[in-house]
């Protein structure tokens, strides 16, 4: 697989078979498409691509309009999306800077600059909500036509269901909001999942008794918060089981060295000896989110706090318990 920031790039393949889209959280829907994609592009021996924004364009209206709640919860990261679409076969993803430049595009200069000259596109497959171009004003219809006259085809993909619902990031974002993860897991094909490079903190969980894994989550609205059980892979051959906190960590100093950000923060219910205390440091690891235990809670001591993450291991360790062997 190969990932270019842009699409003026010269190992960027002469043609390709495409789909465009946000790709937040890689959804069965989404796996779908990329399954439809891969054979059209075994048909036409070219490579199929992947073309997705940084940011997330609603993030970039957002910013522009100085009007946070347009912004939607982001389900992953741009590692896990990346990670994601390579475990699907795809060949090549493009990643372009979405811009005021990009968003002044009409729905023919995207076609023209982006799809047929930056990335050669002579198939294109989008979803049946597809909308592109300065203003949203391109759709599926402007789609086909532009592919009859300069000659690319163009295949639109209609809603992927699930016992009768549809499949999408918003449903996604949604389950996970309301802490149905079982329900999340069963729209993305696995479960809920952040990975990344564990990072130094405070270290305040040591001196508790609660050694963590920090992971941070550069998007400042993420779509799961709260205490969950959790399986931690990367560290060692099997699986950890955990607790983990993924929010903004009411209860700290907000001027701690990560106050304001967004991580989750894993506290490993047996730590692997073979690490040692600082084994896990610069390490990537995967979190899974099972089983949410409760929303972020604001403790008015340390002594209250301990005890909270006390009665979460428990309740953690509970809940594994119940699992089928």
């Amino acid at each position: 697989m190969k990932i270019f920031r842009g699409f003026k790039h010269p190992d960027i393949a002469p043609a390709c078979a495409l789909t465009v889209g946000n790709f937040d959280g890689l959804h069965r829907g989404h796996q779908a498409m990329l399954s439809l994609l891969k054979g059209e592009a075994q048909q036409r021996g070219i490579p199929n691509c992947v073309l997705t924004f940084e940011p997330h364009p609603r993030d970039f209206f957002a910013a522009l309009t100085h009007n946070p709640e347009l912004a939607p919860a982001r389900v992953g990261t741009l590692r896990d999306k990346l990670t994601d679409l390579g475990a699907c076969g795809v060949d090549q993803i493009v990643v372009l800077p979405f811009d005021k430049d990009l968003a002044n595009l009409s729905p023919q200069a995207f076609i023209d600059q982006v799809l047929r000259h930056g990335l050669g596109a002579r198939y294109v497959l989008v979803g049946d909500d597809f909308r592109f171009g300065a203003r949203r004003a391109g759709d599926y219809s402007t789609l086909d036509d532009a592919g009859l006259r300069q000659g690319f085809d163009v295949a639109r993909m209609n809603s992927y269901e699930v016992h009768g619902l549809r499949v999408s990031s918003s449903a996604v974002r949604k389950a996970l909001s309301e802490g149905r993860l079982s329900d999340a897991a069963r729209k993305l094909g696995h479960p809920y999942r952040i990975s990344g490079h564990v990072v130094h903190g405070r270290k305040l969980g040591r001196t508790l008794g609660f050694k963590t894994l920090n992971l941070r989550f550069k998007h400042w609205k993420p779509a799961a918060s709260g205490i969950f059980a959790v399986l931690v892979y990367g560290l060692t051959d099997e699986p950890l089981q955990g607790v983990a906190n993924m929010g903004i960590r009411p209860s700290l100093d907000p001027r701690d060295v990560n106050g304001g950000r967004v991580l989750l923060e894993t506290h490993c219910l047996q730590w692997p000896a073979s690490l040692g205390a600082e084994g896990a440091y610069g390490k990537i690891i995967r979190v899974e989110l099972l089983h949410k235990l409760h929303d972020e809670l604001k403790y008015e001591s340390l002594d209250a706090l301990t005890a909270g993450i006390h009665q979460d291991c428990q309740d953690a360790r509970a809940y594994f318990a119940s699992l089928p062997t």
